[in-house]
């Protein structure tokens, strides 16, 4: 009876979440109406309070763009296995919609308010993205506003100019435009989430797992459906093994509505010795959503991992937004040095980066990481294009003939994602940013790249050669000729 009603309340969510095509048209009319009114020669940026961007964002006091109206599903079809979403639809509100229908997003980033929109013109990364990808891989069509104030609808079999912006919104953090609709393709899912946590006494031996499970689909002759990983320090790490199912029975809960004290990624570590295997089981919305409670590890910072202080701390305020709240008075008040500087501490530098190395300059990476920089643990997650092979070039620039040139990683190559998100002392003689510096120049070295949504250093050609270049230009003269919204680099580097 409890779970009959509990699917039943998921159903009622998920229709109220659909908000159908003559909504959505009003809400698109709302946001033209609102680029319209932003004076000629201002810059144009969205009205949002929130952001899961970990860099300044530049103030301004011209109006933004009204995306009250953007911010639900426009349909669900689960024969087709597609979903027309807002923009603004946070992934939350997009998996409550999709998985009474027994399906789910390819990829879901962990965070709960994190927007299709922004995975798309940013970059997301999950578990499943060792099988299926990127967010903007599993885009079929999207509308897009542009920085002219049009509705461009990008798909990969449209005209040149379609085709190219299609191509060159990933990873354009909206320097071209902003999504209106995006149409994606969705998988099925089962119930449950079999998970298998398996122990590692060496980066080398990690790192070696995760190609093999990415190259045979399965370990110890079970089939794995999700993989990431953390890695505590060189001689400690584990891999996340998921397998979808049906099979009833007990699971576990770090939501902290069952169980207010469990913290997913304390539940990965056990003893024993490589190899062993602590086995765990969740719901499918419960694996989805098991970063978000902490935030991974990060809620720690707010002491919110003491057991004293999560009992008192409300149960709605474990997740990422509300520790965004949080963030959001440090960055204006530099809290954190304060608090410091009360206790005899000296300033700390924040890093917190995303960045992608290929799988065999991996171990390189993470023991160089974990012998230079004092922060643990560090979050592993493989990935590899759903696109194999080269894509006709869009130009003569850099990139140009990968599938997203923006962000141009190659095809038919794993690479992995690497995340760490904490503060490092800054040592006596330094530059405020020398560790943030020595971390990419190090990812530079191995033929990497970082995520931009958080502080970037790399000097305007450095940057230029890893984030499309001329490809880039072109595209802005296309589709924003008048300079209406930021370019890349002012958004990623310097705050305009």
């Amino acid at each position: 009876m409890g779970q009959a009603a509990s699917r039943s309340q998921a159903a009622h969510r998920s229709t109220a979440l659909v908000v159908g095509p003559v909504q959505h048209a009003e809400g698109v009319r709302q946001l033209v109406e609102s680029f319209r009114r932003v004076p000629a020669g201002e810059p144009v940026r969205l009205a949002k309070k929130t952001s899961n961007l970990f860099r300044p964002r530049a103030s301004s006091s011209s109006p933004g763009l009204d995306t009250t109206g953007l911010t639900r599903v426009v349909s669900v079809d689960p024969d087709a296995r597609t979903a027309d979403v807002q923009g603004m639809c946070t992934y939350e509100d997009l998996v409550d919609a999709t998985l009474p229908y027994g399906l789910m997003p390819y990829v879901v980033p962990q965070l709960k308010t994190i927007t299709l929109g922004g995975a798309v013109t940013g970059l997301g990364i999950e578990s499943s993205s060792f099988r299926l990808g990127l967010p903007h891989e599993s885009v079929l069509e999207m509308d897009v506003l542009t920085g002219t104030g049009e509705i461009v609808t990008a798909r990969p079999d449209g005209t040149a100019r379609e085709l190219a912006l299609f191509r060159g919104f990933p990873n354009s953090y909206g320097s071209l435009g902003y999504a209106v609709r995006v149409r994606i393709a969705l998988e099925p899912v089962k119930r449950y989430v079999e998970l298998r946590h398996v122990r590692f006494d060496s980066i080398a031996a990690l790192t070696a797992a995760l190609e093999r499970i990415g190259a045979e689909g399965g370990y110890d002759d079970e089939e794995v459906d999700f993989l990431d990983g953390v890695v505590f320090s060189a001689g400690e790490s584990y891999l996340c093994l998921g397998r979808r199912t049906d099979e009833p029975g007990p699971v576990s809960d770090y939501t902290g509505v069952r169980d207010k004290q469990a913290v997913f990624y304390r539940s990965i570590q056990h003893g024993g010795p490589a190899g062993s295997v602590r086995r765990d089981r969740l719901t499918i919305r419960d694996y989805l959503w098991r970063w978000d409670t902490d935030w991974f590890w990060c809620s720690r910072a707010f002491g919110v991992q003491n057991p004293g202080i999560r009992k008192l701390w409300p149960q709605h305020l474990l997740r990422s937004s509300a520790y965004w709240k949080i963030i959001a008075l440090d960055h204006r008040y530099d809290l954190g040095n304060k608090i410091g500087a009360l206790k005899g501490e000296g300033p700390r530098e924040r890093v917190v980066q995303d960045v992608e190395v290929t799988i065999d300059h991996t171990a390189e990476f993470l023991e160089w990481f974990l012998r230079e920089v004092p922060i643990e643990p560090l979050w592993v997650c493989p990935l590899r294009l759903r696109e194999r092979t080269p894509a006709p070039p869009l130009g003569d620039g850099p990139g140009s003939d990968r599938p997203w040139p923006l962000y141009p990683l190659a095809p038919d190559t794993t690479y992995v994602n690497i995340g760490f998100w904490s503060s490092a002392p800054i040592e006596p003689g330094t530059s405020e940013c020398e560790w943030n510096r020595r971390i990419e120049e190090e990812v530079s070295r191995l033929g990497g790249h970082k995520s931009l949504y958080s502080e970037v250093f790399y000097s305007r050609e450095e940057f230029s050669q890893l984030y499309g270049g001329v490809h880039a230009a072109l595209l802005k003269s296309e589709f924003d000729p008048d300079g209406r919204l930021a370019t890349l680099y002012d958004k990623a580097v310097g705050a305009r």
